[in-house]
């Protein structure tokens, strides 16, 4: 058996919507901060989804987006290592189709059917760019969703699955394009890719397992937009009450579209409840999933998904998101130098997987590590310790107005960490007015600069959500 055992979503702070200032449109989305992208919000998406259980059992990471930061270097591999994981775990990203979530999804559980994996975690994510003003931009959204698959344990069994394919040019993005294209016919895109794709699918799905779709108490529906979404439902006969809606105001998120509006139905499913989960890319996969008794448990440590989707804050400004994307005039100061990659690697442990050291002597913790205690001065005695395993608190801070930084002014912190230490770090997604000393923090991984084709991370402290 494989099946799933947890689940864990990420939604970014920021909106972009009526209250931002040259906005032209009416809708809202969720849009990463200026230092996010995938591979941060895919390191938030599994944090939360490994959330109580033991993550030195996880075999293998399946990491699937179309927005990766690099062409040729994996990214499952930089999220492996910034989660903590073990190295000596088979990791695969997964990319070029909207529909890589649910080909990942069903490789792990291939892999954990066929006993090659214990388990497999399973992270989707995706900050996909549109051409500014386009129809793309306006309902695109940024998201992260992660699952933990498991042979002996499950909250939500996947009992069959079917798969077309339609090799359409609706929706791209060429080599070396950052941003996303289009087919300018709208009837070509959506009739003859979307809508074709997914009937056909789900009609053959339903064919091959003697099905209904009255069968199925709730249905979850991946849609490029709410009017291609209302058009689907009605074609497939899908009912107000099975039919999940998106939670609203985030915008379609690409690859982790579909699995968001999943994880927000099993906020509210009972047990013994059946899915339907439609996703679309060059075709569309059907998975028909059922709840367990198990599912409740898992709930209860979870952040939902409503609650990160009704806590957004809105940007101020439409060219403040032009410039974080690199997309208006440059406010930045100074020159943008490229990371050393051997720095990178040799560093990893410390910036990455963000480890400090406890003394074994008189339990002081500490971050940088040293070889010397600054307590009891004892010489090599300590052992490694995760500082992003918890929260921590401001202490004191200062805020830096000439810092060469698209969030002026950079507010640096001085953090007192929830398993012991303090140490110096810059604080994201905060409010100023609301910067207190004492506030509750929590640790965020970040995108740090991208320079030479090197994007470098490293770990961020933001008020707790």
């Amino acid at each position: 058996m494989a099946a799933i055992v947890s689940y864990g979503a990420y939604i970014p702070k920021m909106r972009m919507g009526p209250g931002t200032k040259n906005w032209p449109n009416k809708t809202q989305r969720a849009i990463t901060n200026f230092d996010e992208d995938a591979v941060t919000m895919a390191v938030a998406a599994a944090r939360e989804c490994l959330r109580g259980f033991d993550k030195s059992k996880v075999d293998a990471v399946y990491l699937a987006s179309t927005s990766l930061p690099y062409s040729e270097k994996q990214a499952a591999s930089l999220v492996a290592t910034a989660v903590d994981l073990r190295s000596d775990i088979f990791t695969a990203d997964i990319a070029h189709s909207l529909r890589a979530g649910t080909q990942a999804l069903r490789m792990a559980l291939d892999g954990v059917r066929a006993g090659t994996f214990t388990n497999a975690l399973v992270v989707v994510t995706d900050n996909r760019l549109g051409q500014p003003g386009s129809d793309l931009e306006r309902e695109g959204g940024d998201a992260a969703v992660a699952f933990l698959i498991d042979g002996d344990a499950a909250a939500l069994k996947v009992s069959s699955s079917h798969s077309i394919v339609n090799d359409i040019l609706d929706v791209w993005r060429g080599d070396g394009d950052r941003m996303l294209r289009s087919s300018p016919e709208e009837h070509f895109r959506y009739e003859e890719g979307y809508l074709h794709a997914v009937t056909t699918c789900v009609s053959g799905m339903l064919s091959h397992t003697s099905q209904q779709i009255a069968d199925f108490d709730k249905v979850v529906l991946y849609s490029p937009d709410a009017r291609r979404r209302g058009e689907a439902v009605k074609r497939l006969g899908i009912t107000p009450e099975q039919l999940v809606e998106p939670p609203a105001g985030l915008g379609s998120s690409g690859v982790a579209h579909a699995f968001l509006q999943l994880i927000h139905a099993l906020e509210t499913a009972g047990p013994s409840e059946k899915i339907l989960l439609v996703n679309y890319g060059d075709g569309a996969d059907a998975l028909v999933l059922k709840t367990t008794e198990d599912l409740a448990a898992v709930r209860q440590d979870r952040r939902s998904v409503a609650a990160q989707a009704e806590k957004g804050v809105p940007i101020a400004d439409y060219y403040d998101y032009l410039r974080w994307r690199d997309l208006g005039p440059a406010t930045l100061n100074g020159h943008r130098v490229a990371a050393a990659p051997h720095a990178i690697y040799r560093e990893q442990d410390e910036v990455i997987r963000f480890h400090g050291m406890r003394c074994t002597s008189c339990g002081m913790v500490q971050y940088p590590a040293q070889r010397v205690c600054v307590k009891c001065q004892v010489k090599d005695t300590n052992e490694p310790i995760s500082m992003s395993q918890g929260g921590g608190t401001l202490f004191s801070y200062s805020m830096d107005y000439v810092a060469a930084t698209p969030d002026v002014p950079l507010l640096h912190g001085v953090i007192d960490f929830e398993v012991g230490g303090r140490a110096m770090m810059m604080v994201t997604d905060r409010d100023l007015d609301a910067v207190k000393i004492g506030m509750p923090l929590e640790l965020t991984f970040r995108k740090f600069s991208e320079a030479d084709g090197i994007s470098t991370y490293l770990w961020k402290a933001a008020p707790a959500r």
